[in-house]
């Protein structure tokens, strides 16, 4: 029961970063020493678990899914998304400097916990930390292309496949890359709503993201462990200029709904945003937020044991094998 209220809670706080646009669920997941068994379980749903059923009936089944880890866990991303999406909603509209600075203070503390050096850390480790990098910066910017497939329906599934696989990686926002190919409110909106027929076309994008890229993900924690963690360490200190609290945007385009679509950002000092905005900076409560935000993070990792980034302290169920391994 423990085990089970303590996936539940990791994965609300998922569903809530996920609401944010430039938070990402799978930051989350990583701080919280279950990245690896995620992406391990999300893998196992495909075809490899028919013969499971067959040989060990639902019992079977049930231990092949890992639903004693599956079930509370989207029990929790649920919760949060339909319970927080008002809430996120209303703070990005009347505290954003808050809202930012507490996710800046929780994904910059989040990239320290995660980027301690393995034992088989190599310099060579350096260009998939490089790489992700740029990739974190670059990709918002290709998002908007996604808006010219012109039918709706295919622009929500696409939309939903790059959205959840963001999802899938710490540091890159599915809500931001949402928010760049100016599905975000759309996708918000039908949530508040219950809107089904919306909501069915953007799951079926999500399930073709979900399965693919896990599996991608999964095999690259097998065969390449550090490189990957390295690349996903790259992701994450890329999302921070995303979060900064002060910023102008000074470069954006216009959906085919007519919604703003950012491209680039100006980064302000708290003195600068006030003299632009003609509003306090409120620097004092950011940098509270982002202590606040930071000390939950720590928080968290000193919780989980000091296991490794992105691994469950128990190690059950995500026992990758190493480097360059044939499995």
């Amino acid at each position: 029961m423990k085990r089970h209220l303590s996936v539940f809670l990791k994965g609300a706080g998922m569903g809530a970063a996920d609401a944010v646009p430039g938070v990402s669920g799978g930051t989350i997941a990583f701080v919280t020493g279950i990245y690896e068994e995620l992406i391990h379980t999300i893998k196992q749903f495909g075809p490899s678990a028919y013969p499971a059923w067959r040989r060990g009936g639902l019992a079977g089944l049930y231990h092949h899914l890992n639903l004693a880890f599956a079930l509370p866990l989207l029990l929790g991303i649920g919760v949060s998304l339909v319970s927080v999406a008002h809430l996120v909603v209303w703070l990005m509209d009347d505290h954003p400097l808050l809202l930012n600075g507490f996710f800046f203070g929780l994904v910059a503390a989040s990239a320290i916990v995660v980027s301690r050096h393995p034992a088989d850390w190599k310099l060579w480790h350096l260009v998939p930390l490089i790489v992700g990098l740029l990739l974190a910066h670059g990709l918002p910017s290709l998002m908007p292309l996604v808006t010219q497939l012109g039918v709706p329906s295919l622009v929500l599934i696409v939309g939903g496949a790059i959205a959840i696989s963001a999802l899938l990686l710490p540091g890159v926002s599915g809500s931001f890359l949402l928010l760049t190919m100016g599905l975000y409110g759309t996708v918000m909106q039908g949530i508040r709503s219950f809107d089904l027929a919306l909501l069915s076309t953007f799951a079926v994008g999500c399930l073709i993201g979900l399965f693919g890229f896990s599996r991608l993900l999964s095999w690259l924690l097998r065969r390449y462990h550090t490189a990957t963690l390295q690349l996903l360490i790259g992701f994450i200190v890329g999302s921070l200029p995303v979060l900064w609290p002060w910023r102008e945007l000074v470069r954006y385009q216009l959906g085919p709904e007519g919604q703003m679509i950012p491209l680039d950002y100006r980064y302000l000092t708290p003195g600068d945003y006030a003299i632009l905005t003609g509003e306090s900076g409120l620097m004092l409560p950011v940098v509270i937020a982002m202590l606040f935000g930071a000390a939950l993070v720590l928080g968290v990792a000193r919780g989980s044991g000091g296991s490794a980034p992105g691994r469950a302290a128990n190690g059950s169920h995500n026992s990758p094998d190493k480097e360059g391994s044939n499995a």
